[in-house]
């Protein structure tokens, strides 16, 4: 059907890419264009097109997907994986819309119908307001990913609670058994002992602070700045009887005071600081640990392109997240002051435990809908499966880095070996 509502659109679409599409296509018409073993992206309604005229790219799409209005039948993943294989190619970075495209194209929207207002943005969208990365700001942020829902949270995850890449010493291993090899193995490279003073910067629902107080035997501060974090974090201290041993504060580490710890960790919290600020929260880890103390962080990194995240996670999972190339960390901590003693990248780490929790979210759909709604479950699925292939294919990464204070004399305390491994 040469004139179908797929066949044009596949026609420009083509034109434009010059080449087949990697995709189905299915418009609401039920015609269907492209390649039959491929998934098929379905066009439920007029609107979804109107996104993407409003919205080109990435947006758009997102936009179109967590309403409904866009679908893909058969393998999200191996759908991503076709599009970001042109993307590898160069193939889309040489798509140039002039002038007559743009005409063709608004000649074309005028056919099929889509010509209308904006439809609106999804409920589930970010809205910040104020200064970048101010406190008012900051909390803002956090809490329009960290305040969803704990009882979504605790469906996602493992009874740990860690939101955070775990760590496997096989593919196989449970997720619940690799989160906490995670926290043990931090735990080694701090080399906790009892009675030793721990803060963690950014603590999520305190899965470290409760594994180190519980095995490492240390007196632990969190700090966080989720509303719902903090109220479960002090449900779990009462239910393992830390109390008296683990002291947690809604709190910036912007006010920290000064009041030096033998060790801190930040498991996946940099991202949230933003450039301008990484200096201070570099500064903040330096002043928190006394000479001689080890300062952990866990952070996901990425090349200068996007080094946000780009669109869809920015607007509707972590706005005004930063992530940088790993060495330009580094740079970051060695200008505090702080001695770099160990990278680890763990990167293969992250697409298990990302497919992980897409899997538990795919198992109990019906309960994560009741949880957040609809939308806001398809924004979920489009988060993990999307993750996951960004960590697959080498496009994000994470890694933790150990550092130390050097005493005055500039001697560490740490011994040559990785003794943590």
């Amino acid at each position: 059907m040469p004139n179908s509502t797929a066949h044009r659109l596949a026609s420009f679409a083509e034109k434009l890419l010059g080449g087949q599409l990697p995709v189905g296509l299915r418009t609401w018409d039920g015609t269907r264009v492209g390649p039959v073993d491929a998934p098929t992206v379905v066009l439920r309604n007029r609107r979804a097109l109107r996104r993407l005229l409003y919205a080109p790219g990435e947006l758009g799409l997102a936009r179109a997907y967590v309403t409904g209005d866009l679908d893909v039948e058969g393998d999200l993943a191996d759908g991503f994986r076709r599009i970001w294989a042109l993307t590898r190619a160069g193939e889309l970075n040489r798509v140039k819309i002039g002038p007559r495209d743009w005409v063709e194209a608004a000649k074309l929207a005028a056919a099929l119908g889509v010509v209308g207002l904006p439809p609106k943005p999804p409920a589930e969208e970010a809205r910040l307001t104020g200064k970048l990365h101010s406190l008012l700001r900051d909390k803002s942020a956090i809490a329009h990913h960290y305040d969803l829902s704990n009882a979504f949270y605790q469906l996602l995850m493992d009874e740990s609670m860690a939101y955070s890449s775990a760590y496997f010493t096989a593919e196989s291993q449970s997720l619940e058994q690799a989160q906490h090899d995670k926290l043990e193995m931090i735990c080694r490279k701090l080399g906790l002992r009892p009675g030793m003073r721990l803060l963690d910067i950014g603590c999520g629902w305190g899965s470290l602070l409760v594994h180190a107080a519980k095995h490492h035997g240390v007196h632990a501060v969190g700090i966080t700045l989720s509303a719902e974090q903090l109220q479960h974090i002090r449900g779990r201290l009462a239910q393992h009887d830390l109390e008296d041993r683990v002291e947690v504060r809604r709190q910036d580490y912007r006010e920290l005071p000064d009041a030096p710890f033998d060790a801190v960790a930040s498991i996946e919290m940099g991202e949230h600081v933003g450039e301008v600020n990484y200096p201070t929260y570099t500064a903040t880890l330096h002043k928190m640990v006394k000479p001689g103390g080890r300062v952990l962080i866990q952070q996901m990194s990425r090349g200068n392109v996007a080094p946000g995240g780009g669109a869809f996670i920015e607007r509707y999972i972590a706005p005004d997240m930063t992530m940088r190339p790993v060495g330009r960390t580094v740079d970051h901590l060695e200008t505090a002051g702080l001695e770099v003693r160990d990278v680890h990248a763990m990167r293969e780490h992250y697409v298990w435990t990302v497919r992980a929790w897409a899997d538990t979210l795919e198992e109990n759909w019906a309960d994560v809908v009741a949880l957040i709604g609809e939308t806001g479950a398809r924004v979920w699925r489009l988060y993990l499966v999307g993750g996951a292939l960004a960590f697959e294919e080498n496009r994000m990464g994470v890694d933790q880095i150990l550092s130390v204070r050097p005493h005055a004399d500039g001697t560490s305390g740490l011994p040559a070996t990785r003794e943590w491994l």
